[in-house]
């Protein structure tokens, strides 16, 4: 199965095998909150990131003396998930090792994620489990793009980010992909992120001192969405400028820092799973259409 459509009383959901990628998320009275993927300006939707997120020094991971090539955020996003669940408000894709992933990462594991869409709210769930027999280092990122404005009518710079709590501490950059080592001010003020294009000129804003759990994304007279997460430990913040979309991407890991070249289990934000370990992570869009 190429594709699938959930639907509920409230949303409609279309998810692709490809990538086990959402690629429409629209409420049942005809609002689309998902970007379109427009190939001209970034033919992506809703891509998950695994086994890393960002971009490792010269594309390259390092395992016990052998080289892997991989391209930033991973493989997951490119291969085809095995659909083996189905019905009218959720599904569940998988991704195992097999030759193709284990040219780029030495590594037996089993992706399993579960879309489903609950009342007025999108819950995607990831199950990550390491299936051999050493201890296996991962990241693993979600990277959601909504539409920005959430309606043609809304002004594009009356959108904004409110995150649950203060966010103070300072944020950091990428530079040619890499994790600059400087940290950056925050831009956030009163819990409130203005957007606007000109934030993004130098790429994405990434919180790895993140307090909060919770964002909501709106403007005046739009739906809100409230974002929410669990598992995950830092939240990028991206678009193109000009762009039609704004990615909301909580995040288990990070960039390789543009000075780190070494083993793979030694990179700065790595989680390592024991043999036979799983973790679970979750976020949740919740759609909030009336004041």
């Amino acid at each position: 199965m190429d594709s699938c459509i959930l639907q509920n009383l409230f949303l409609r959901a279309s998810v692709k095998a490809q990538g086990a990628e959402l690629c429409r998320l629209q409420t049942l009275g005809g609002i689309d909150l998902l970007w379109d993927g427009n190939p001209a300006v970034w033919p992506r939707f809703s891509p998950h990131l695994f086994p890393i997120v960002g971009r490792l020094k010269g594309d390259t991971l390092r395992h016990k003396g052998g080289e892997y090539r991989m391209s930033p955020h991973g493989f997951a996003r490119g291969l085809a998930f095995t659909m083996v669940r189905l019905t009218r408000e959720d599904c569940t894709l998988v991704l195992r090792d097999d030759a193709t992933t284990r040219a780029m990462y030495p590594f037996p594991f089993e992706l399993r994620i579960n879309i489903a869409l609950e009342g007025s709210a999108l819950r995607v769930v990831y199950e990550l489990i390491n299936t051999g027999q050493e201890p296996m280092p991962a990241s693993l990122g979600a990277h959601p793009a909504f539409r920005w404005p959430l309606l043609p009518t809304a002004a594009r710079d009356e959108h904004r980010i409110k995150f649950e709590v203060p966010e103070d501490a300072p944020i950091r950059r990428q530079i040619d992909g890499l994790l600059d080592s400087h940290p950056y001010p925050c831009p956030v003020q009163d819990r409130v992120l203005q957007l606007k294009d000109e934030l993004f000129k130098d790429d994405v804003l990434i919180f790895d001192q993140l307090r909060s759990k919770k964002v909501r994304f709106d403007a005046p007279g739009t739906p809100v969405l409230e974002f929410a997460w669990e598992g995950f430990e830092q939240l990028g913040v991206w678009t193109k400028p000009g762009a039609g979309f704004i990615c909301i991407e909580p995040w288990r890991g990070l960039p390789s820092p543009s000075d780190f070249d070494g083993e793979f289990m030694d990179k700065p934000g790595i989680m390592i799973l024991p043999p036979g370990g799983r973790r679970y992570f979750r976020y949740t869009v919740s759609v909030i259409t009336e004041p």
